[in-house]
């Protein structure tokens, strides 16, 4: 798989898998660029894979709910690097443990369920659409997405969550697969399980009695992006241990 000179955008790109996964494409000679809203993270990162000397990496601070700054990214890479050839969409987050908040859907208030819309949802919308016309003009590019075992399960808790990733996983990953067929566009979903981004998600159960390492799912991305997946598009990927496969009472 090479990646040399590629141009890879990463939503949330300051910590877990988008860190890694800007570690691990910039290893292989790419050009990453970093989207979040922690600065100082994305200043740390940059320098840290800058001085590697392997691929290169530059930030944007950006809140994926507010499409001026989504497009601001994308005008970034292609005035730096002059192409934008893979986009992952990573930044996102459960609702009630991002916006504090441990009521009942009744009880919790809408705002918070806006954030999980917006962030989960619209944020890969707008960055789809945001990087698409310069991967129509050059003629390639691959999107992924990031879906959810929760996508396919729900939840009781927060609702807006399982909501957003489910049409991520259906109808966002296949639409922009659909229009992507005559512009040598791909587009994949990838959907984890419990991953170690943090500890408690080794309490999830799963058909293997473990929770994924954040690497094997980075591993896994690298591989749809690269020439290796170029006959894979529109389809959703569980990477869940698993969970998914195992028996219901």
């Amino acid at each position: 798989m090479s990646f040399q000179n590629k141009t890879v955008i990463i939503t949330g790109g300051a910590s877990g898998m988008g860190r890694l996964s800007a570690e691990c494409y910039a290893a292989e000679g790419a050009n990453v660029v970093l989207a979040d809203i922690n600065e100082q993270a994305l200043i740390a990162l940059c320098d840290s894979i800058n001085e590697k000397g392997q691929g290169r990496a530059i930030y944007s601070l950006c809140d994926v709910r507010k499409y001026p700054e989504v497009k601001a990214t994308a005008d970034l890479a292609i005035e730096t690097f002059g192409s934008i050839d893979i986009l992952l969409n990573f930044a996102g987050g459960f609702e009630l443990r991002m916006c504090n908040c441990d009521k009942p859907f009744p009880d919790t208030p809408v705002e918070v369920f806006d954030w999980g819309i917006d962030v989960n949802l619209k944020g890969p919308f707008y960055f789809a659409h945001a990087v698409c016309p310069q991967m129509v003009k050059q003629h390639s590019g691959v999107i992924v997405n990031l879906g959810s075992v929760t996508g396919e399960e729900g939840s009781g808790a927060g609702m807006a969550y399982p909501s957003a990733k489910a049409g991520i996983m259906n109808g966002l990953t296949k639409s922009i697969a659909q229009f992507g067929f005559a512009h040598n566009i791909r587009c994949v979903c990838v959907s984890p399980g419990p991953v170690m981004t943090r500890p408690a998600m080794a309490n999830m159960k799963t058909g293997l009695g473990r929770a994924a390492e954040v690497r094997e799912v980075v591993d896994f991305i690298m591989y749809l992006t690269s020439d290796k997946a170029s006959a894979i598009t529109g389809s959703n990927h569980f990477i869940d241990c698993g969970r998914i496969a195992m028996p219901r009472p």
